[in-house]
């Protein structure tokens, strides 16, 4: 009798991009079916703490919780900072994914994406993080080689290839041929770095008081890498606090404001990348002249960073299709496929 059968009974193995401001989980077969906020919202309920909201309904709920109701996002510059409610938070996404174990069956088999610079301490929290949460074995993936996969990147050959993925804690930047990373770097910069510089930016010239929400919103709407001639006369309205008064008020902010008060981290980037470059064999380097820089995260979205970077390192550059979800479909592919996880996924 195959007693494994018995054992895996209704289980789904999934692939899981366990981001900093967004979880996204594939599932073969179906391709993703989980993309939501990395946030947890915990209840204290005479003087015992559950879990109140995740995900989504979590994240409605920032800034505007009474006292006994917090919200929490478990993971910074994409490691794990609340072992307890990062379990939790993985629980609920495995489950909503279909993934949960039952009397019949054990957990499912889960691939993670983590940042290449994050250290052994990390990587064993991500791994204990999922195995309390149910999973039944954990693989991990570093963040650049999922994210090329996902973009369609030929890493399998030997063809220098090279990745920048703008997540919205850290930029991974890497450089792959035949299945390995040839050189890569994690700098702790993302999505989240620019809103908290679009907030000090409005604070410091404005005295106006804005909140993480708000500032994400204005980077989505008029956010640019570079400042253009037109930009000074494309303009989006702020709501937030007076810090001298105290009372609301709203401003409005031209483009050409947010490019500058995106250049730190932006440059912060575009400087990872060239510190890559200089790192770079020579004849990977040659190949990597040929096919260009490749761009995927929800960073990569932000208007004329693509651009900036083709200027400032000389080379072509060019957006994923798809690049939210491009870390999220190559851990899928590694997940699907035995003998690529086996080469890039350390048991």
């Amino acid at each position: 009798m195959d007693f494994h059968f018995f054992g895996s009974l209704g289980t789904r193995d999934m692939a899981m991009d366990l981001g900093t401001a967004n979880t996204l989980v594939y599932v073969p077969g179906e391709g993703i079916v989980v993309d939501e906020p990395s946030v947890v919202a915990i209840e204290l309920v005479n003087g015992v703490q559950r879990v109140r909201a995740v995900g989504s309904d979590a994240k409605v709920l920032m800034g505007k919780t009474p006292d006994n109701i917090e919200t929490y996002r478990p993971l910074t510059d994409g490691v794990i900072t609340d072992l307890v409610v990062a379990e939790e938070m993985i629980k609920y996404f495995i489950e909503k994914a279909g993934g949960a174990h039952s009397r019949l069956s054990r957990g499912p088999e889960i691939v993670i994406c983590v940042p290449s610079g994050s250290t052994p301490v990390e990587r064993r929290a991500i791994r204990a993080a999922a195995f309390n949460a149910g999973g039944r074995e954990v693989w991990l993936v570093e963040e650049p080689m999922a994210a090329a996969i996902g973009a369609g990147l030929p890493v399998s050959d030997p063809i220098g290839s090279m990745v920048v993925d703008i997540g919205g804690g850290t930029t991974e930047v890497g450089i792959i041929s035949l299945r390995g990373l040839t050189y890569s770097t994690s700098v702790r910069v993302g999505g989240d770095k620019m809103d908290e510089a679009i907030a000090a930016y409005v604070r410091r010239k404005y005295n106006l008081l804005i909140g993480p929400g708000t500032a994400e919103r204005i980077k989505k709407e008029i956010g640019s890498a570079l400042a253009t001639p037109e930009s000074m006369h494309i303009m989006g309205m702020v709501s937030g606090r007076d810090v001298a008064v105290g009372r609301p008020m709203e401003i409005s902010l031209s483009q050409a404001e947010i490019a500058e008060a995106l250049h730190e981290p932006v440059y912060q980037i575009v400087q990872a990348v060239a510190d890559a470059l200089e790192h770079t064999e020579p004849e990977i380097a040659a190949d990597v002249i040929d096919q260009g820089i490749t761009m995927t995260g929800g960073g990569s979205l932000l208007r004329n960073i693509d651009l900036l970077l083709a200027d400032e390192v000389g080379l072509p550059v060019r957006i994923a299709e798809s690049p939210l979800r491009c870390v999220a479909l190559g851990a899928g592919k590694a997940l699907e496929d035995r003998e690529l996880r086996a080469s890039l996924c350390p048991a």
